[in-house]
C-alpha cells in the first residue's frame, strides 16, 4: 500500500468530487463526475471511474481511499448504515468490496472537519466544532484530536438543535431547529416567498433591501445563539464555519461575531474564535482522503 498518496471521494447529491492528495495535504488532482442520484449503478460506477483516473496519475492501484457521504456510518467506517429518503443503494453498501481496495467511509460533515483540522483553518487544534451551512446545516465535533461520533454515530448534527421551541419541525422532528433558522431549505418560508435562495437574499441585502436585512440578520442572530450554546457546552478552541452560506464572508461573520460577544459566556474575557473554512466544496473529499491516510 502506497502511504504517500490517498484518494478522497465526496459523494454529493449532484456531483461526485474526488481528489488525489499527498502526505502534506497538497491536492495533486481534482476529478468531478455527475452523481445522477436515482440510479445507484450509475453513481457507483462514476466513483469507480474517478478512482481509476486518479490512480493513473501516480501509476498505482494500491491507494487508500476515503469516501465522504451523507448519513451515519457504521462503527467500522466501512459503509453508511443510515441514510433514509435519498441516495437509494447507499445504505450498507461495502465500498471496499466494490472497489477492491481499502475504503473508509465517514459522514460528509465529519470529513469536512477532518480536512480543516488536518490541513486547513483548524490545523493543530485538538478541540474543534465545525458547521456546514448550505441546503441544511451539518456539523462535526473533534475532541482531544479525534472525531467524536457518539453512540449510533449521530453526534455532531448541530443543525437539529432547537433554537425556537415554537417553530416548525425539521426533517428529524425537532421544532425550530438551527437548520430551520438558517438552512437554504427554508429560505422561501422565512422570506414569505420573496427569495428562493440565500444567495438571492444576500444580493438584496447588499443593495440595502430592508426586508432582506431583517430576514438575514434574524437568521444570523439565531445562528449566533446556537454557536454560543455550543461554545458553552463543548468549549472548543475554535468553531469553523463552511458550506455555501459561509461564502457570504463579512456579511455573515461580522454580525455573527457580534452575536457571540453578546450571548457567549466569556469567563475572564475569553471567547471562542469563529473562522471561515479554508477549503471550499472540496473539503469533504480532502478530509476523506486524510482520514484514509491516517488509517494506514
Amino acid at each position: 500500500m502506497n502511504n504517500k498518496f490517498s484518494i478522497g471521494i465526496d459523494l454529493g447529491g449532484t456531483r461526485i468530487k474526488a481528489v488525489l492528495i499527498d502526505a502534506d495535504g497538497n491536492v495533486l488532482s481534482e476529478n468531478y463526475q455527475p452523481t445522477n442520484d436515482g440510479d445507484d449503478k450509475v453513481w457507483k460506477n462514476a466513483v469507480t471511474r474517478a478512482v481509476k483516473e486518479l490512480q493513473a496519475i501516480v501509476k498505482t492501484d494500491k491507494l487508500a481511499i476515503g469516501l465522504s457521504a451523507p448519513g451515519l456510518p457504521n462503527d467500522s467506517n466501512t459503509c453508511i448504515a443510515c441514510m433514509p429518503g435519498r441516495m437509494q443503494g447507499l445504505e450498507h453498501f461495502i465500498w471496499t468490496d466494490f472497489l477492491l481496495q481499502p475504503t473508509y467511509v465517514l459522514n460528509d460533515a465529519v470529513a469536512a472537519m477532518m480536512g480543516e483540522t488536518k490541513f486547513g483553518a483548524a490545523r493543530n487544534k485538538k478541540n474543534v466544532v465545525m458547521l456546514t451551512l448550505g441546503t441544511g446545516v451539518g456539523g462535526a465535533i473533534l475532541i482531544d484530536g479525534k472525531p467524536y461520533q457518539g453512540a449510533m454515530n449521530k453526534a455532531g448534527h448541530i443543525g437539529h438543535m432547537v433554537i425556537n421551541d415554537e417553530g416548525d419541525c425539521d426533517v428529524t422532528g425537532m421544532p425550530g431547529s438551527l437548520e430551520e433558522c438558517i438552512g437554504n431549505c427554508t429560505i422561501e418560508k422565512r422570506s414569505k416567498g420573496k427569495f428562493t435562495s440565500t444567495r438571492e437574499m444576500l444580493e438584496a441585502y447588499k443593495k440595502g433591501d430592508e426586508f432582506a436585512k431583517e430576514v438575514w440578520l434574524k437568521s444570523v442572530r439565531r445562528l449566533g445563539i446556537g454557536l454560543a450554546s455550543i461554545a458553552n457546552i463543548l468549549s472548543p478552541e475554535i468553531i469553523v464555519v463552511g458550506g455555501g452560506i459561509a461564502q457570504a464572508g463579512d456579511d455573515l461573520f461580522l454580525p455573527l461575531n457580534e452575536c457571540m460577544k453578546k450571548f457567549e459566556w466569556q469567563p475572564h474575557g475569553t471567547t471562542t474564535s469563529i473562522v471561515k473554512a479554508v477549503f471550499g466544496d472540496m473539503a469533504g473529499a480532502i478530509g476523506a482522503a486524510s482520514f484514509a491516510m491516517s488509517k494506514q
